[in-house]
């Protein structure tokens, strides 16, 4: 359960973002991941869309689907005063940083790596020690 200021936090937020309950569109999904049977077979995801923004959010962290309201309408208003200031939080930046870092190489990448490799191996092979006969 959220605390009372929490969630007076969380309006005030939404206040800022110009977020109101009245524009809100709220539904519920079929959870999953991690918390066993009870989120796979109870409705405890939150969809909410902002109609006047078009912006859509989606959250199921926790197993209570109050919680995740809350949470849900935080990561909106978090979301719309980011495009607002046309910035990018610390959090999202850090997750598109894993994103790029995962992402495959392309081929011409991939070979130039390949040879930089092979290049590397054949100065390394020159200096070994020379076997005598």
């Amino acid at each position: 359960m959220i605390a009372p200021e929490t969630m007076e936090k969380i309006r005030a937020l939404m206040a800022e973002a110009s977020v109101y309950e009245e524009d809100l569109e709220e539904s519920f999904i079929l959870g999953g991941g991690p918390g066993g049977q009870k989120t796979n077979k109870t409705s405890n995801v939150v969809r909410l869309s902002h109609e006047p923004s078009g912006v859509q959010v989606r959250c199921g962290e926790t197993r209570s689907r109050e919680t995740n309201r809350w949470l849900a309408r935080r990561m909106m208003a978090e979301l719309i005063l980011e495009r607002e200031n046309k910035r990018k939080s610390a959090a999202r930046q850090a997750a598109e940083k894993i994103r790029r870092r995962k992402r495959r190489r392309s081929r011409r990448q991939k070979q130039k790596m390949l040879d930089d490799k092979h290049a590397h191996s054949r100065i390394k092979a020159n200096r070994r020690k020379v076997e005598e006969e």
